[in-house]
């Protein structure tokens, strides 16, 4: 008897659970030769607001969990994701259309990042955060402090890389995230997501959105409720009209990047998406 093929429709992330979109849309994704792969969600404005619900509620565990734990967290991730290479590897393949060396590559390299950015939770604050001199008998001390929920537009011309690229920082400091997947890739973002929900983060931390960032993006910059927006996979959108929405509310934009290492790691990726608390303490005079 010969096996009859069940193509997956991905669906979304959205609070640690796989919803459909409320809409009931869905979209084909193809290779690039055309040929069907499997169904993918078409997020609606509703999902978006229930992302950024579900994102709120867990600004506060996140954050407040220990530096070290945060990493701990961020790299069990990459644990359950280098243990799932072989599937992602299959979907960037079929995809994209690469070849299987290049796919591997991006696999490494993903991996790589997540674990780069685990490191990162408990020494960034100690780069970033300084202890301030004053002329007084007082201590001065700045450190940096997560801006809270901050929606991402992922590159658009990367399944796995570009999605980790601009995610994982955003974790470092105690953000929650709601990130709009490549809409031509969008397999390896809801891959993804079943391995963070598989891991130790806890629900609500990361949500993800397939579907148009052109249709979902205006909705995430103009919520009063996004602190920050990562534009980084925008630059094909109108991208400026985005800026102008994320500015009625006075989010921290970071600007779209282009080429073929859109949103590389750094430091500075981490510290985008945060805020600076000083704080003053008498000396004391005996």
């Amino acid at each position: 008897m010969s096996h009859v093929a069940v193509p997956k429709t991905y669906k979304l992330f959205v609070n640690g659970a796989f919803p459909r979109s409320e809409s009931g849309r869905v979209y084909e994704v193809t290779t690039p030769k055309g040929v069907f792969l499997a169904n993918a969600a078409k997020a609606s404005r509703k999902d978006a607001r229930d992302a950024i619900v579900a994102a709120r509620a867990a600004v506060g565990g996140w954050a407040g969990a220990t530096a070290y734990n945060r990493g701990q967290v961020l790299y069990r991730v990459a644990e359950v994701l280098e243990g799932r290479r072989a599937q992602f590897e299959d979907e960037i393949v079929r995809l994209e259309g690469v070849s299987a060396g290049a796919a591997r590559a991006q696999v490494d390299e993903a991996i790589d990042r997540w674990v780069w950015y685990a490191g990162w939770t408990d020494k960034f604050a100690q780069v970033s955060g300084n202890a301030n001199p004053v002329a007084g008998p007082y201590f001065n001390l700045s450190v940096p402090e997560p801006t809270g929920v901050v929606a991402v537009v992922a590159p658009q011309d990367s399944s796995l890389l570009g999605l980790v690229s601009a995610v994982a920082p955003a974790l470092v400091a105690g953000n929650t995230v709601v990130v709009v997947a490549s809409e031509a890739f969008p397999l390896s973002a809801i891959t993804l997501a079943e391995v963070l929900a598989t891991s130790d983060l806890p629900k609500g931390v990361v949500n993800v959105l397939t579907g148009s960032p052109a249709e979902i993006a205006p909705w995430l910059a103009s919520h009063a409720d996004v602190n920050a927006l990562d534009l980084v996979g925008a630059a094909e959108l109108e991208w400026i009209d985005l800026e102008i929405a994320a500015a009625e509310t006075l989010k921290r934009v970071y600007p779209p990047e282009s080429g073929p290492d859109a949103a590389a790691p750094s430091l500075a990726r981490i510290t985008a998406f945060t805020e600076t608390k000083t704080v003053w303490h008498t000396k004391s005079l005996l």
